[in-house]
């Protein structure tokens, strides 16, 4: 069996492989090359940065799997690569909880804007500016969180969130009840969480973050910025697309929120330079998943199902 993987993977999962005898090559194929070499592999291994669509799969008929290093599959046409029998599958488990923390980080930083005081802290008179200008912070104790979509990651972020004593809500339309297991020491506490539609829960957000696949349409626009509360800071560790990158910017240029923290974006790594140097956005560039006990977990779990798969051919 012959791998490619385009855009990298951990060591321990290379070691693996080539353990099992797998052939592995690590040398980047660019997009526009793609269709036309990747005939000759078993299967492909990506991240976000590769996009595997229908006239690539075409030209690929020796292609057995596709496999994505992380959550969202939407840089590869999934059902159509499923038509022609090769097998696609992703690691939905392995960096929920390194995306929840990033987005956490968001909440605090954004709160008690760090990222400000990291732009702008330069010498005594900023110093002293700086800290009369962020006197009177807030906590996130006992502030409302909503949660737009409670798959791995957003249940993660309600555990953090709960620790912190905030309040939960969670929309979903894909389920009829949300609950957390919380682990404190050797106890195990259960704890159900309210649930709301969009429309309803989003006027209540101190904060919200956004945890669902792009779906065609933008969850947050122009209609929704304009029932959210002044003081609402939203978060985004999902889909750049998820948010509508104006609407947003008219929103906080027009005081209709307080604040953005993006780890994704529209056409990245092309991001809009005035998300990128407004003074209340927080910014990261797409590292959700980068943390090193996420990416050991997403080798294992490729390594897991390639050898299935070896199995089976």
């Amino acid at each position: 069996m012959k791998v490619l993987i385009n855009d990298g993977l951990e060591d321990s999962g290379i070691k693996a492989l080539k353990a099992a005898g797998i052939e592995v090559e690590l040398n980047k194929i660019k997009q526009e090359d793609l269709g036309d070499s990747l005939n000759q592999y078993d299967g492909i291994l990506v991240r976000s940065a590769t996009k595997v669509r229908k006239d690539i799969i075409d030209k690929s008929p020796n292609l057995k799997f596709i496999g994505r290093g992380g959550v969202g599959m939407d840089n590869i046409d999934v059902d159509y690569a499923r038509s022609k029998g090769i097998h696609v599958f992703n690691t939905p488990a392995a960096s929920s909880r390194s995306v929840a923390e990033l987005a956490m980080a968001h909440i605090l930083g954004l709160t008690r804007s760090l990222h400000e005081s990291a732009r702008n802290l330069k010498d005594d008179q900023s110093f002293t500016k700086l800290k009369k200008k962020f006197s009177s912070a807030s906590e996130v104790k006992n502030k409302t969180l909503v949660l737009l979509g409670f798959g791995r990651i957003g249940s993660e972020l309600a555990k953090i969130a709960l620790g912190l004593e905030m309040r939960i809500i969670v929309v979903d339309p894909f389920i009829k009840s949300a609950s957390v297991t919380l682990t404190i020491m050797n106890h195990k506490i259960d704890i159900d969480l309210p649930m709301s539609s969009k429309e309803d829960a989003i006027g209540k957000a101190d904060y919200i973050s956004l945890h669902a696949p792009f779906s065609g349409s933008s969850i947050l626009s122009e209609a929704e910025f304009n029932i959210l509360k002044p003081n609402c800071i939203i978060v985004n560790t999902s889909r750049g697309e998820n948010i509508d990158e104006a609407a947003l910017l008219d929103a906080l240029n027009s005081n209709k929120i307080a604040g953005a923290g993006l780890d994704v974006f529209h056409n990245e790594p092309f991001v809009k330079k005035e998300l990128l140097e407004h003074p209340k956005v927080s910014v990261s560039p797409h590292i959700g998943a980068s943390t090193a006990e996420a990416q050991e977990r997403i080798a294992e779990e490729i390594v897991d199902q390639i050898l299935k798969l070896q199995h089976n051919y």
